[in-house]
């Protein structure tokens, strides 16, 4: 599991399923070029959207990919959301929690709409971003 400590930042928190299965999005999403998403399912990753010039490309990338697999996904992300757009589009794909490293200013924004979809969202403090 994650070494680092997560803070739950949403009313509901994540399933011992979801903390697994956000684990395994966290350490691959590590080694993704920035703006990086990845989408984990299972044991495994699903889809991954590495490298573009913005968070709400490499999610709609993430789940391209993983197609109807993306349903009951959890979502890392490398860098904090600076909208609440990706949240958005987690909900649309059926994405049911959120690993982020948090510290937008807009982070509130983006937490009461998880909340309004009763997604979950942790925060690492620790951001991944890389070029």
């Amino acid at each position: 599991m994650y070494d680092g400590e997560l803070k739950c930042v949403t009313k509901r928190q994540p399933t011992k399923e979801e903390l697994e299965q956000l684990d395994i999005a966290w350490r691959v999403v590590k080694h993704a070029k920035s703006n990086g998403i990845v989408l984990a399912k299972g044991k495994g990753t699903v889809g991954i959207g590495p490298g573009q010039v913005n968070r709400i490309m490499a999610l709609n990338i993430a789940i391209k990919f993983a197609g109807d697999k993306a349903k009951g996904s959890v979502m890392a992300s490398d860098a904090f959301f600076p909208f609440n757009d990706c949240v958005e589009e987690a909900h649309k794909a059926g994405i049911t929690a959120i690993i982020q490293p948090g510290g937008s200013i807009r982070d509130e924004d983006s937490i009461k709409l998880c909340d309004e979809y009763g997604i979950a969202m942790v925060f690492t403090g620790m951001r991944h971003f890389k070029h």
